[in-house]
């Protein structure tokens, strides 16, 4: 694996003995304040659990239109539910893909002063001719969670925090699993599979089918691509965990590059983030660290918000703006 673009870190390593823990912390920490991007391995997710993930999206996508239509997050104003192709938008251009995008399933929010992004808590849209799927979500969820939390873990030790910093100020998290096909396309150019950007929340975990590439992040001004390799997820930090370190840790620009038609290409973006109300405080570095520190990006298109419903709402509104039109037409007036 040398020849990737991205460092590889095995998650196994912690549980080995104090000397690979520690190892395991370092690169951890390096991959995350060079790059903001790595590979990881030793996950222990289950193999069989993989293939039915991708059997099961795989069925989603083949379901008849009107199917799929009936579950359109259009009927959601919580965000959820099936996005045809060309539904969502980075940057203000349209992505080529198709998605479903499952959130925690909670009870809507029926309180009008409750804060705007409350607006986001409530059920999801799951389609009846294919029940594997919540079924299989919520087993990956479950299995990804626990990885999540384990990287949180080692990120406090790393950065000189206690153990349980991270868990201390998460709440319950506020997750998102979106999984997505990236139809095939003629064009001349490479086509705008999803935009580049920068995740917003804390932590993303990223499943790729495997010899599908399109991924690429930004290195030193130039894009480099990020191929799945097998048994591995691709793993990045988003805007929160860099605004929390003080640019110690970066967020990194990403995008995605549409196949060439016929191909397509299915990927599963599991993104592991504090409540909507939790206000990550900023970590008080070692010195030696501290003084590496770049300091928050500032970018006054996309400001970065303590607050992480803040930031998750301001995506959602941007990223799905028929969504918005319907049901929060008051937002937008508010922003313009």
């Amino acid at each position: 694996m040398s020849d990737l673009n991205l460092p590889v870190l095995d998650l196994s390593l912690l549980d080995g003995d104090a000397d690979d823990a520690a190892r395991f912390r370092a690169a951890l920490r390096a991959a995350t304040h060079d790059v903001g991007f790595f590979y990881l391995t030793g996950t222990g997710i289950p193999p069989e659990l993989e293939v039915r993930l991708h059997r099961t999206a795989r069925a989603f996508f083949d379901l008849p239109e009107a199917d799929k239509l009936a579950i359109e997050n259009v009927n959601s104003p919580h965000f959820r539910g099936y996005t045809r192709i060309g539904g969502e938008r980075t940057q203000g251009k349209v992505d080529w893909r198709e998605q479903i995008d499952i959130g925690p399933e909670r009870t809507a929010v029926d309180d009008p002063d409750a804060p705007e992004y409350a607006r986001l808590i409530g059920p999801n849209l799951w389609p009846e001719s294919l029940p594997e799927l919540r079924e299989v979500t919520a087993q990956w969820q479950e299995h990804l969670a626990g990885v999540a939390r384990k990287l949180l873990r080692a990120w406090a030790l790393a950065l000189g925090a206690p153990e349980t910093y991270f868990e201390e100020h998460f709440g319950e998290p506020s997750t998102l699993l979106k999984i997505v096909r990236y139809p095939g396309t003629d064009a001349p150019e490479p086509a705008q599979g999803v935009g580049a950007h920068k995740d917003s929340g804390v932590l993303t975990l990223l499943w790729v089918e495997p010899g599908k590439g399109g991924l690429q992040v930004q290195r030193d001004g130039v894009w480099v691509d990020a191929p799945p390799v097998p048994g591995a997820f691709v793993v990045n930090i988003g805007e929160m965990l860099e605004y929390a370190t003080g640019g110690y840790l970066v967020a990194t620009n990403h995008r995605v590059i549409s196949p060439r038609h016929p191909d397509d290409r299915i990927s599963v973006p599991y993104f592991f983030n504090p409540a909507l109300d939790a206000t990550l405080p900023l970590i008080e570095l070692p010195a030696e660290l501290a003084a590496q520190a770049r300091g928050v990006t500032q970018d006054p298109t996309n400001p970065i918000h303590a607050r992480y419903g803040e930031n998750a709402l301001k995506s959602r509104l941007r990223a799905h703006p028929d969504v918005a039109a319907r049901w929060h037409a008051d937002l937008l007036a508010a922003r313009a």
